[in-house]
This record gives C-alpha cells, structure tokens and sequence, in this order.
C-alpha cells in the first residue's frame, strides 16, 4: 500500500512538472477533444431529429467522407428550422472554422450535409454557420474563382510616395514596392521585476531559445527578401546585431560630428519650435523619451542643391551598420528628402518622405565602414533638393548601429546587445509613446508590456483613423498594410513527426468590433492567415517532409492578433522543443525556405488586395565562375535557377557587384545576360565580386562570392 501511494505521489509530481514546462515553453496551448454528449432535453421531438442528422454528417466528415480534416472540438452549437420558408441553419462552434474552406469543399460540405438529411430537409435551402460566418464567407478572396470578392476587405489605398525609396534602383512593380509591412521576431531578454533580474522570456532547448530563434528567419532572411521585392519593413526589435552603436545629432555638433552650410543667403537652417532628439546623459530611465531631449533642424527646399547637412561619426570599429535617419515630420514638409550614404563601396542614395515617420527611426539600409573618422566613405549627407521649392527640409540625429541595451529597469540595463532584448525596450529608444504603446501595466509587468505593446506598436506607426486603441487619434501617418508575429511553439509528438504549423488571427479588435476603425472587415486578418499558412504548408511538404502537419487556423484574441488595427497574423512555425521540428529549424537552407513562403505569401494576399498582377522574385544564380582571360580581365559567368513552385519568378535580367579589397560592394550594374567581362584588376589588389537575379517582382539573393587578384611586381622580403 506503502509502495502504490509513493507510485502515485510520483506520477502526480511527474505530471504536474510536465504541465508547467508545457505552459513555460509553449507559445500557445493545444485544443482537448472532448466527446461531451448533448442535451436533448431541452428540444423538440423536430429539432432532436435534425440535430442528429446533422451529428451524422460530422461523423461522416470525421471518418473522410468530406474532403476536410474535421477539428476535434467541432460541435454544433444550435439549429433553426423554418419549415414556412423551407430553410435549415447549422450553427456550428469556432472550431469547425479552423480548417481552411475553398468553393471546392465548401460545395462538398452542402452535398454531403444534404445527401445526410432526411426528408423533407435535404430539399430544404442550407445554411452552414461557424464563428457567426456563413463558411462560403470564410474563403479567401485569394481563392475565389467562381464567387465575387468581398470588397469589405479591401482597405482604402494610401497613393502618397513610400516612406523610403533608394534612387537608381529598379522599382519591382509587381512586388511590394510601395508596401510597408511591421512584422517582428517573439520574445527577447526582459527584465522581470518580481525576480528583479533580466532574463529569456521562454526556455533553451535544443541549444536555443525562442527568444532568440525566430530572428534567425526574419533577420538575415525574411527582412532583406521583402526588402529586395520592394517593401519598407518596420521592426520592434533591433534588426542590426552590431553591438557597436554611434549617434550623431545636431545638439551637439563639435563633439558628434555633425555639420550644416547654405550655398544661398536666402536659405539657411534653423532650429525647430518643438522637441527633437537629444542623446540620454548615459541611459534612459523610467519613461524618458529621447525624441523630446532635444531639438531638430530645418530649412526650405530647392529645385537645386542650395543647402546641405552631413553627420560623420568616429566609428569605433571596422564592420557593418545599420544606418538610421530622423527628422520631423509634416504635411508641409518634403516627399523626397534625399539622404546620401557614403561608405565603402561608394555613395547610396536615398528618397525619403518626410511627411510621414517622424521622430523615430527610420532604417536606410545597411553598409560597410572603416573605423576611425572619414567622411568620404563614413557619413551621411541630407540635401535640401526636392521636386517642390518652398518646402521643409528637416534634420535631426542619425545612428549607425544597433548598440547594446541602453534602457534601465530598477537601475539595471540588460547588459546584452539591444538585438537581443524585447521590443518593449527598442519601442521606448525609438521615441514611441509610454502609455500608448509600451508602458500599458503603469511599470508593473514588462512580460505583458513586451507582446501587448508591439501591436499597438504598428497603430502608432499607422496613425489615424487606426491610431493606438487608447487614442486612434495619434500617430506618425505610416500606411501599414500588414503585421505578422513570428513564434515557434511547444509541444512533442510521440513519433517522428513534426507537430507543424499553426496560424492565429483575430476577427474582432480591441473594441470587439469585426471592422477595423477605418472600415476594413476584420476577415481581411483571416485571409492573411489562409494564404500564408497554405503557402508555407504546401512549399515545407513539396521541398522537406511530404507528412507536415495543417495545424489549424485559430480565430483567438491574442494581443498580437487583435491589437494591430491592420490585418494581422501571429504565426507559430514549427515545435521549438519537438526534435523533427528542430532538425529542420536548425538548418539554414530550411530558414530562407519558409521565408521565402512567407515573402510569396505576402505578395499574393497584397496583390490581390489591391487586384493587380504579381511576379515572384527569382532564386539566387548558381554555376558562378571567375576567370582571367588573356588580356587580364575578369571573365564572370553563372546561370539562373528555375524555381519549380513559382513559374513566374524567372529572372530577365542580373546585377553585378564588385569590391576593391576590405572595402564595401558597390551600387552594382545591370546586364541582361548571364555573363560579364570586368576590367582587369590593379596588381596587389584583391577583387570580389557577386551577383542577383532581377525581375518585375524584385531582386534574389546574393550569389556566393569570388575573388580575383594580381600579385604585385615588389618581390617579397624573405
């Protein structure tokens, strides 16, 4: 007796260990299937009848005699005969609605219930129902052939220039130009108050932690895909893994490096009537806002380069930086402030719209530096130029670098790269609002305030009428046509199978409405949700494993779900602590994979809300060779790579980058065959040189990179 009471005393604590880790690691908890009975009682000798006809159909549907996979927690929720007017209606619960529904088998499920039915009901007009949605209304607009898209879905188009356009680079029309996307990697270092100690928000498996694993997507694949198709991306989290960070801002011009001139008397620069940026003594406690520590500067624009403002920062160590522009913004101000980058590999130029995004960060892009002070090759240079004279040019910090964590909780700074840490941190340093955006638990939570803060996030970018739900009033007017949350989850199987994919939306916000405050239907978060669960669903199974598992689409109140007040989806990957899962996120060609699904995902939902054509970026080039003809020159060759999920992303043109030693590549030059001569190299130099596939829908990735070079005629000292 002894010995079964200590058994079970085991099994107990071994349960309920089990139970906390699923609800410390897991993103989101997993549906019970529960054969509850129904209540019959409470019915009609009539409705008892049909509601057990219509049980039968579920029973077929579960047993594969519909071309769905009925979710386990599917039950009916109620029926209405209206026997006058020979019409039936099943309602049924939110579970049945996680399956995705197409016109084929949404015509299959009204044949099936009908051919289930006695009569006289299977003559009877059918209505099926799941989540207050008739389930035809339930089909993506992506996926309608035969039905009419339901226009409600379709947002109001913002026509105004995008936020950032770099010149003399190809605009992929039937990409994303002109699209702006918030997305954003889960988790990060947090610091917790009740432990008074920073710490991961989830737990290490399999030498990671999802703190950190998603970014291996979004960072060096998801962001700079979108980004080749066109889009302007935003990021709550710090997207540059420099830990080096250097600020240059107009307040303190000797000591930062920033400098100003006018070529005319009649232009000049001045200091603005409100607050700008101001570099923080050392960090930024409780809810100091370093976009009102300061001032910011101004002057009028020209039909011709009349005045100049250039920031050149001693950078204190050779590498890659994020580069980062701010300035104030108003409707008076410039659509094409052109900001210069100089560094390595030549000068970048950028078109900003400065009637937008103001007072935050706004990302240009990212370069190569030497360290030290040099500013032809390390700075950045605003020029009052415009296609309209007499407006206003301005000019506040620029940084270079995503730095270390500079944000103190109770005295403590996270001590670790700002790359690493939540959003609720980098939200506070890029000047959004405290009570608005990230501080929504008055200092008592930074867990809640950390994935709560990130949707209302993108309503403060969007601004009007979408504005943060506290005051939709305010914002920095930046049109955002989507966000996306990127999890992985918990949860084993007791096989070798992956436990897969799972997507959550939300067809009602903050305020419980299904429209958004601008009058979009709220199922616009649900076809984005379809589209990119099916894409990624559809490509893992064609390049990796043919058994990935549909996990369901989940219409769940999730704060990054039902925050953003633009469609929205939160998407949970793969299983983080289930090992056929984990062997594939672990693997690089796996990761540009599913950003690549993600990316096509995007493009398909946009184009057709906006109903025009798309064409998918093309793959990297393979077959890259260098070699040196008789002359001396660089003899460059390679061939493109057909993709067989996407005819169209076919490449009809290439670009060719070069690099003189540790420098940085140039702005490349476009040839429209697969091969290239490049001028011999200087002797005692080294060469680089990669190319990308261009065509209407964007630029592929880089090529992998050779090397060419000379010996010198010096002999060397032995």
């Amino acid at each position: 007796m002894m010995i079964r009471s200590l058994f079970a005393g085991k099994r107990t604590l071994i349960f309920t260990l089990f139970a906390l880790a699923w609800m410390w690691n897991g993103c989101t908890p997993q549906y019970r299937t529960r054969h509850i009975p129904y209540d019959y009682s409470r019915m009609d000798k009539e409705t008892a009848a049909v509601h057990r006809q219509v049980e039968a159909f579920l029973y077929k549907i579960e047993h594969k005699q519909a071309p769905i996979r009925l979710h386990p927690a599917t039950r009916i929720d109620s029926l209405r005969i209206d026997n006058s007017h020979k019409e039936l209606t099943v309602w049924l619960n939110n579970a049945f609605a996680s399956i995705p529904f197409r016109e084929k088998n949404v015509n299959a499920l009204y044949a099936l219930l009908r051919e289930t039915l006695a009569r006289p009901y299977k003559d009877y007009r059918l209505h099926i129902y799941s989540m207050g949605f008739p389930i035809g209304q339930l089909i993506p607009n992506y996926y309608r052939h035969t039905l009419p898209p339901d226009t409600t879905r379709f947002p109001p188009r913002d026509t105004r220039p995008p936020i950032v356009r770099r010149e003399n680079q190809p605009m992929p029309e039937k990409g994303l130009y002109g699209n702006t996307i918030a997305l954003w990697p889960s988790h990060g270092w947090y610091y917790n108050r009740e432990q008074k100690r920073w710490m991961w928000q989830r737990a290490r498996l399999f030498g990671t932690v999802e703190d950190l694993m998603p970014a291996a997507f979004t960072t060096p694949y998801l962001l700079p895909m979108l980004e080749k198709a066109g889009a302007n991306v935003f990021v709550p989290r710090e997207r540059d893994v420099n830990s080096n960070k250097v600020i240059v801002d107009n307040d303190d011009p000797l000591s930062t490096g920033y400098s100003e001139g006018a070529s005319s008397e009649h232009i000049s620069w001045q200091t603005g009537p409100s607050p700008g940026f101001g570099q923080p003594d050392s960090l930024l406690y409780g809810h100091q806002n370093p976009f009102r520590l300061g001032s910011w500067r101004h002057t009028q624009s020209d039909t011709v380069a009349t005045a100049w403002a250039r920031w050149a920062p001693v950078f204190p160590d050779s590498g890659r930086y994020a580069v980062y522009v701010s300035y104030r913004a108003d409707n008076n101000h410039v659509e094409d402030a052109r900001y210069t980058v100089h560094h390595l590999g030549g000068h970048t130029v950028f078109k900003v719209n400065q009637t937008m995004g103001g007072h935050t960060w706004i990302y240009l892009g990212t370069f190569r530096f030497a360290r030290g002070y040099h500013p032809g090759t390390g700075s950045v240079m605003l020029s009052n130029i415009s296609r309209e004279k007499g407006r206003v040019v301005s000019a506040d910090a620029v940084r270079f670098g995503g730095g270390m964590g500079i944000v103190a909780r109770e005295g403590q700074t996270s001590g670790r790269p700002a790359f690493t840490e939540g959003a609720r941190y980098w939200m506070q340093s890029a000047g959004f609002p405290d009570t608005l955006v990230y501080n929504l638990h008055a200092d008592t939570n930074d867990y809640k305030d950390d994935y709560q803060g990130r949707g209302e996030w993108v309503n403060y970018l969007f601004g009007a009428p979408n504005g943060p739900n506290r005051d939709r009033s305010k914002g920095l007017g930046v049109p955002v046509d989507l966000s996306l949350a990127f999890h992985t989850d918990a949860g084993i199987t007791n096989s070798d199978t992956a436990v897969g994919t799972l997507l959550i939306y939300s067809t009602t916000g903050a305020d419980t409405t299904t429209f958004f405050p601008d009058g979009t239907s709220r199922l616009a978060s649900r076809d984005f949700a379809d589209i990119l669960q099916s894409q990624l669903v559809d490509d893992i199974r064609a390049l990796y494993d043919p058994s990935w598992s549909r996990r369901g689409l989940r219409n769940a109140r999730y704060s990054e779900a039902f925050r953003p007040n633009v469609p929205a989806a939160l998407l949970e990957l793969l299983s983080h602590q289930n090992w056929a899962d984990a062997r594939f996120m672990l693997d690089p060609r796996f990761r540009f994979d599913v950003s690549r699904a993600i990316y096509k995902a995007m493009l398909r939902y946009l184009a057709n809300r906006e109903q025009r054509p798309y064409v998918v970026a093309p793959l990297p080039v393979d077959h890259f060779s260098a070699v040196l003809d008789s002359a001396g020159r660089v003899r460059l060759n390679w061939q493109p790579v057909s993709d067989p999920l996407e005819p169209s992303a076919r490449p009809v043109a290439y670009k060719v980058y070069r690099r003189r030693d540790n420098g940085d590549f140039d702005n490349g030059r476009i040839v429209t065959q697969p091969f290239m001569t490049m001028p011999a190299p200087d002797a005692g130099h080294i060469h680089s040189y990669k190319v990308t596939a261009l065509n209407e829908g964007g630029e592929s990735f880089d090529s992998e990179i050779l090397s060419v070079g000379r010996a010198g005629t010096d002999r060397p000292v032995v």
